[in-house]
């Protein structure tokens, strides 16, 4: 009874919200988009509260032109929103995009990303996990596998199952392991890809990918095993790039004889 409750709530699930990645991966999005742009702008606002904003123009003037490069080269459904673009004082190697038309670049991330090329890696990377609803089906995720532990620990306690705190924290832990982690790692190697194809439709080197994975290695990366992590190993995304590349130099080379290519410094 028990066994055909969790299947039959995880069937619902998949049935009410499937949808398909720009990559033809199979997606569950529970939430509108307007809940999402809601929820991003509400987190831009308080970040921007909390951390120092670079007031430099030169600084601000090259991220943005890398930024507003890779986005008039997004959907239309992407392109058309009004992006804000803030590059935050900050020694942390990292950026981001939300829904909502949201980017942040952190002044840390400027010393690993050595060049305009290694930058747009990152930042097309980020605007890929907008592009492909990641959140969207990281909120839907973590929901349906709360409902369904929600409802197995119901079903447990209606049937007198011995030892159930101890098969809740191994079904959590199993969730975590064999659901959540494996998204989230499919979404970072997914924005991977979709940030090569932008930063090569906009006229930045690709082959700066690679460079920049290397840079990242080198800055150290912590250690965890990649099974335990939410993001894939550097060496990892260093290949999949490379196995991409000659797609991705044709789209480059297409851009490269069509129009010129962008100046950002």
């Amino acid at each position: 009874m028990l066994k055909k409750l969790l299947v039959t709530t995880t069937c619902a699930l998949l049935i009410v919200a499937c949808a398909q990645s720009p990559t033809g991966r199979r997606q569950i999005m529970l939430f509108n988009d307007a809940e999402l742009g809601k929820m991003g702008a509400q987190t831009f606002e308080s970040m921007k509260a909390e951390t120092p904003i670079a007031k430099d123009a030169k600084t601000n003037n090259y991220v943005k032109c890398v930024a507003n490069s890779l986005l008039a080269v997004t959907p239309e459904s992407t392109r058309a929103q009004n992006w804000e673009i803030v590059v935050f004082d900050s020694d942390q190697v990292n950026a981001f995009a939300l829904p909502g038309g949201k980017i942040g670049v952190y002044t840390g991330l400027l010393k690993v990303a050595q060049n305009q090329d290694q930058l747009a890696a990152v930042v097309g990377h980020e605007i890929g996990h907008v592009i492909a609803g990641h959140s969207n089906e990281r909120l839907s995720t973590n929901q349906g596998i709360q409902t369904i532990l929600a409802l197995g620990d119901a079903g447990m306690k209606a049937y007198g199952v011995r030892y159930q705190q101890e098969l809740m924290t191994a079904f959590g832990l199993g969730a975590q392991l064999g659901v959540a982690l494996p998204f989230s790692r499919a979404h970072e190697s997914e924005s991977d890809i979709i940030g090569l194809d932008l930063m090569a439709k906009a006229g930045f080197e690709p082959r700066q990918a690679v460079n920049l994975w290397q840079n990242m290695a080198a800055a150290g990366s912590g250690g965890t095993p990649e099974f335990m992590s939410t993001h894939p190993l550097p060496e990892t995304r260093i290949k999949d790039l490379r196995e991409k590349m000659p797609e991705a130099m044709k789209l480059y080379n297409e851009r490269k004889a069509s129009a010129p290519l962008p100046r950002c410094s």
